[in-house]
């Protein structure tokens, strides 16, 4: 059984997510967070698999909630599920450790596979985020890039291999 936290400011987001998840056998919903903090509280307190995690939520965003959360050990999967498709908030999350990064519009089987292949160890991201992001990635260093070893049907990159974020810088901008 894979314990699912959903981190989300949106009480109807929510709620969709909840149910569901709840048409899978091998998915529980452990608990809901409606804000950073108390998804770090929550991540800690019930020990969900995976959380999914908006980005921009009142007290504490996503990401610096994301980089408390895998400070910690054991640390769950953490999928990013949200509007935002721009490269910095993609390289923020993956440097703060989210495994996965995929936007609202996804369908159910697309965040049911995110789940199943974060809590497998795997990262996954959604089809318009991996074409971007391999492509920025494919101009680092050998060490420092993403390999999918497998790509889902729908175009979502899976990787069980993660480049490590600490190591892994987004390219410099120039004015």
């Amino acid at each position: 059984m894979i314990r699912v936290l959903v981190a989300d400011d949106h009480p109807a987001f929510r709620r969709g997510l909840e149910l569901m998840l709840v048409d899978f056998d091998d998915l529980v919903v452990a608990g809901t967070a409606e804000t950073g903090g108390q998804a770090v509280e929550l991540a800690g307190s019930l020990a969900p698999d995976v959380v999914l995690m908006d980005l921009r939520m009142p007290d504490l965003d996503g990401i610096e909630a994301t980089r408390q959360i895998n400070s910690r050990v054991p640390a769950p999967a953490i999928v990013v599920l949200t509007m935002f498709e721009d490269d910095d908030s993609v390289f923020a999350a993956m440097r703060a450790g989210a495994r996965g990064y995929l936007l609202k519009g996804a369908d159910q089987d697309e965040i049911v596979r995110a789940i199943r292949a974060a809590a497998a160890g795997e990262a996954i991201f959604g089809p318009e985020i991996a074409s971007p992001a391999s492509s920025t990635t494919s101009r680092r260093a050998p060490a420092q890039r993403q390999r999918p070893s497998r790509c889902l049907p729908n175009g979502s990159a899976v990787c069980s291999r993660w480049w490590r974020p600490a190591r892994a810088t987004p390219p410099s901008r120039t004015s």
